[in-house]
C-alpha cells in the first residue's frame, strides 16, 4: 500500500483583473475520480492544504451539466461526503515529502489564487520531481508550478506537460477577465506545453510527471500515476 498526498487549494475565491472575487475552490471531479482510483487500488490518501484549512469546494462543479445529469451530480456529492480526509487536512507547510510515495494536485480555479504563489507548495513540487516519485497535476493545478524555482530557473522548465488551455478558459468566459492565463504562464516558465482538444481527456507523461488538461483528464491521469507505483 502506498501513501499518496493530495494537495488541494485553500482558496474559496479567485481574484480577477478588475478586483472581483470569483467564488471557487477545488473541482469535484478532479478530486473524486483520482480518489476513487487510488482507494480502489488499496492506497492511503492524506490531504494537505495551505495552513491546514478545509479545502473549499467549487459549488459549480456539482452542477448536473458537469456530471452527466442529476444522478451523476448526486453521486459525486455523495462521494465527496465520504472522503473524510477532506475534513481533516494537514498543513502544507508541515508536509515531510519523504513520507509519501506519490503526490497529486487536483485543480479548480482555487490554485490560481493561492498555490501559484505558495513557497511551501513550490518546494514540495521541486523535491517530489527530483525524487523521481510519481507527481500528478491536473487542470488549473499546474498553476502551482509557478511557485517553483526560488526566483531562478524552474525545475519544470523543459518538461512536456499540459493544463487548462487558453481556449478552454475563453470558453468558460474568463480569458478576458483573468489577471493571467495558465497556458501562457507555463510557457513563460519554460515548459513544453502540450495542448489537446478542448474538454477531451488529454494526459501528458514526462518522466515522473503526469499532467492532465481538464476535468475529463483527472481519471486518466490517476490511471497513469498508478502505473508508476510499485
Amino acid at each position: 500500500m502506498a501513501r499518496i498526498l493530495f494537495v488541494l487549494t485553500g482558496a474559496d475565491h479567485w481574484t480577477l483583473a478588475d478586483g472581483t472575487k470569483h467564488p471557487t475552490g477545488f473541482w469535484a471531479e478532479e478530486a473524486v475520480a483520482p480518489y476513487r482510483a487510488f482507494r480502489a487500488a488499496g492506497h492511503e490518501i492524506v490531504v494537505a492544504t495551505p495552513d491546514g484549512v478545509q479545502p473549499p469546494l467549487d459549488q459549480g462543479s456539482l452542477a448536473p451539466e458537469f456530471n452527466g445529469g442529476e444522478e451523476g451530480a448526486a453521486k459525486v456529492a455523495a462521494a465527496l461526503a465520504s472522503m473524510t480526509e477532506l475534513q481533516h487536512p494537514i498543513k502544507l507547510e508541515d508536509v515531510v515529502p519523504g513520507g509519501y510515495d506519490a503526490v497529486f494536485y487536483p485543480g479548480g480555479h482555487g490554485p490560481m489564487e493561492d498555490l501559484a504563489v505558495d513557497s511551501d507548495s513550490g518546494a514540495l513540487l521541486t523535491l517530489t520531481l527530483r525524487s523521481g516519485k510519481p507527481l500528478g497535476v491536473v487542470c488549473h493545478a499546474p498553476a502551482a508550478l509557478l511557485a517553483t524555482g526560488d526566483g531562478g530557473d524552474s525545475p519544470f522548465a523543459g518538461y512536456r506537460l499540459t493544463g487548462f488551455t487558453n481556449v478552454e478558459e475563453a470558453q468558460v468566459g474568463f480569458a478576458d477577465r483573468a489577471k493571467w492565463l495558465l497556458q501562457d504562464r507555463l510557457v513563460q516558465l519554460g515548459a513544453d506545453f502540450q495542448e489537446g482538444e478542448p474538454w477531451a481527456p488529454h494526459v501528458v507523461v514526462d518522466r515522473n510527471l503526469v499532467t492532465g488538461q481538464n476535468p475529463a483528464s483527472a481519471a486518466p491521469a490517476a490511471a497513469e500515476l498508478l502505473k508508476m507505483l510499485p
